[in-house]
């Protein structure tokens, strides 16, 4: 079996992208409907981790411009030190709500107090890695699949929890449905070490789909 590529930049990810391809020829045909999914990336540690938990369950618009004030509010990119520092008044201003407050807040708690190491989840297969993750407040299996995706690169992180990817799937390998978590993990184990990779792919497809059909991507 092939090791898992780290997914430092486009380069890499094409590459990655030439050896899925040839790995499931079923998804050519996203390929030529969706083109070349463009890397996603943001910066590891607590900075990374805490624009994926601000990014949850919003747009992508929305999502900025709230991790845009945050960045106003804490003075820079989000650090444990200043997370701890700000009030949840200053906090709430910038836009976050209450439940993303007490999980930025307890994240940022147990990392000062060294419950999770973010240096030694780098280094971890990517399984281990995420489920090391849920060890911090607030953190589910999505939210530790996607820092490992964005921040870290890692090409076999795999959200199979994500609605889009389920939808995606379904579409295009001609479900009745969406495909459920279950049977989205259990087609992803063909893909690896390249999961992300194919993540990647399905979203792309999932956006390009719903633009032809004319409503929001």
């Amino acid at each position: 079996m092939m090791s898992e590529p780290h997914l430092s930049d486009q380069r890499a990810f094409d590459r990655a992208l030439d050896d899925l391809l040839a790995l499931d020829p079923r998804l050519v045909p996203l390929v030529d409907l969706a083109g070349r999914p463009t890397l996603r990336r943001r910066p590891p540690g607590f900075a990374g981790l805490a624009a994926v938990v601000v990014a949850q369950q919003l747009s992508v618009a929305s999502a900025r411009a709230i991790h845009g004030r945050l960045e106003s509010t804490l003075g820079g990119a989000p650090s444990v030190e200043a997370m701890l520092a700000a009030t949840p008044e200053a906090l709430r201003a910038a836009g976050l709500s209450a439940p993303k407050i007490r999980t930025l807040t307890g994240i940022a708690r147990a990392l000062a107090e060294g419950a999770v190491d973010l240096d030694a989840v780098a280094r971890m297969e990517a399984d281990a890695a995420a489920e090391t993750l849920t060890r911090l407040p607030g953190v589910g299996l999505w939210t530790a699949d996607i820092y490992l995706l964005f921040c870290l690169g890692r090409a076999d992180a795999f959200p199979h929890g994500d609605l889009a990817l389920q939808v995606a799937l379904g579409e295009a390998f001609d479900l009745p449905g969406r495909a459920t978590p279950q049977g989205l993990r259990a087609v992803a184990e063909d893909w690896r070490p390249l999961r992300g990779v194919a993540a990647h792919l399905l979203w792309a497809y999932y956006g390009a789909r719903r633009t032809r059909q004319g409503a929001p991507a």
